[in-house]
Formats: C-alpha cells, structure tokens, sequence
C-alpha cells in the first residue's frame, strides 16, 4: 500500500501472525531532542523534550473493501514532528498477514490489545474509525489502562440497538459458499468494485474521490487470501450491538461522525454517545461528509483530532 514520504514499514508479531505498521523515521522528522529552538529556558526545553519522547499516538483504520492504513495518511503526518505515530495494517488486511480463518470479533480486540502492548509504554491515545472504532471500545472495557483517550470517527457495531444487519440480502448473498468468493474476486477486488464502494458506502461526494485513493484500496484488496476479512466482515460476521457495551467505557472519548454516513448515521452515534456522557465527552457531527471523514476532508479531521487531544488530556 502507498505509504507517505519520511514513514517507513515495520512489524510486529501477533498470535494471528505478522501485523505491519508504519511509523516516522529519517531526516524528514527529526527526533524530539532536535526541535527545540534554543529559544526556550533550558529546564523547559528539556521537559517538552521529554513529554515529546513519550507520546505515541495509534491510528487504526476501519474494514471494507481494501481497507488498510492508507485510510489514515492524509492525517497521521500532521503529528509526525510532535509524536511518535504508528498506523498499523490490522490483521487480514494491507501488508500485514492474511490467515485463512473464520474471523471473529475477538481476533481484533484481542489484536489491538496486544498491539498496544507489543509496541505502546504506559496509556496511549487511539484514533480509529468505524467497526475497529467500536472494537477499540471493548478493548479499552477490557484494560483501560492501555488508553489514555479514544478519538473515534462513526464508531458502530452495525447491529446497533438490536439492528440485525446479517438480515440484510447483501449479508446473505455473501454468506452463500462459493459465491462469496466469486463476488469478492468479481465484484470488489477490482478498480470498479471499489470505486463503486467508496461512492456508496463511504464517500459523501464522490468527486472527493481521487485514482490514488482506489489504487490503494485496490492493492489491499488484491493481497492474497485477503477475501477471508473482508467477506467476515461483509457476512455480518463481525457485527455486534455496541449499546450494550458504551455504559462500561471509562475512557475519555470524543466521537466524529459523518452526517451522510451510510446504514449508521448521526442519529445512532449521538444515541450511543448519550448512554455514557461520562465518557464521551465530545460528539461533533460533520455535515456533508460520509463514513471516512479522514480521507474525505483530511485537513478538518486533523483539526478536530488535535482539538480533542488537548481537551481530553485536560
């Protein structure tokens, strides 16, 4: 997948197996103690320094046709020079391995969970969108002490307050043997295909979408073996209803959400933001914008991240 100038490829192993990411390096980003102006008093510098050292920030991108970490990088570089980033490829998707399995909704907690471990010291914020976005919220239910503040665009289990998505014919198209392949190989992993997604599923305006952003999608979808996370994901395989988790979030939150996301709009997101206003502390609606609003307006999300990150950090 395309990676942004000044990042480069790691990885991690996970008991699913190789889990890429990518992270700052090189000249393009100096380390933390190269940035100080000589300005500052010393002792000040000095800490700054040290704060920079410390900070990391995860961004985790949601599921779809040829979904990876390239969702987030028109974002993740605005905060290269003040924290250490890491946008990983989830397992299943992007570079990072494709294990032939029925994935299930705990594959990916227990993934994030051990990510964080793995590459994080002490609470880190996690900025991630969609279903990963409500995976995260069970993560951060099972050890809050990993997180120090969720920043969440549409997050939804999409069985959302008894919402029966594996009801819908898509659902049970894809569930037939055989013929979920041939879909998946015919009808997604093509330019077509995931043009024709991002227009419907993710996208407000479709002329916000750009031949690089399909050739991305397109070369994620086309890794091999990669139809096994995306049909658990299409089938309904991966769904849950994520009111009956928000009351047990203690995480400091603020939520995103598109005002034209597709199958989840606002009205879900502020009806789950409502169950626990202890936690989420910020619901900004977008108007004009779907389901990805870090790839539809890159420049608002970073705004709006970095917002949130000072207010939940107060």
């Amino acid at each position: 997948m395309l990676q942004p100038p000044g990042f480069s490829q790691r990885s991690v192993l996970t008991k699913l197996g190789s889990m890429v990411y990518y992270t700052a390096e090189g000249e393009l980003w100096p380390a933390a103690d190269s940035l100080g102006s000589g300005q500052q008093n010393p002792d000040q510098q000095t800490l700054d320094q040290q704060t920079l050292k410390q900070q990391t920030l995860v961004f985790l991108h949601g599921f779809g046709g040829g979904s990876s970490a390239y969702e987030w990088s028109k974002v993740y570089p605005a905060f290269a020079a003040e924290y250490r980033v890491l946008a990983p490829d989830l397992i299943g998707w992007g570079r990072s391995d494709h294990p032939v399995r029925n994935y299930q909704i705990n594959d990916y907690t227990d993934t994030i969970i051990e990510f964080l471990e793995k590459t994080c010291e002490g609470p880190t914020p996690v900025i991630a969108s969609s279903l990963t976005a409500a995976f995260s919220i069970r993560a951060a239910i099972q050890r809050p002490e990993l997180f120090k503040s969720l920043i969440l665009t549409t997050p939804a289990g999409l069985s959302d307050f008894g919402e029966n998505y594996t009801r819908s014919l898509f659902a049970q198209v894809v569930s037939t043997p055989i013929l979920d392949r041939l879909l998946y190989s015919a009808g997604v992993a093509t330019s077509f295909g995931i043009q024709g997604f991002l227009e419907q599923r993710q996208f407000a305006r479709p002329e916000r979408i750009y031949p690089e952003i399909v050739e991305a999608y397109l070369q994620s979808a086309q890794q091999p073996n990669a139809e096994y996370a995306a049909l658990a994901f299409v089938r309904g395989d991966l769904c849950f209803d994520l009111a009956q988790y928000m009351p047990q979030l203690t995480v400091p939150t603020a939520i995103i959400w598109g005002q034209k996301s597709q199958f989840t709009g606002p009205e879900i997101g502020r009806r789950l933001a409502n169950l626990n206003p202890q936690a989420v502390r910020f619901f900004q609606q977008l108007e004009d914008v779907g389901l990805t609003p870090q790839l539809e307006l890159p420049a608002v999300t970073i705004g709006l991240i970095r917002r949130f990150l000072l207010a939940l950090d107060a």
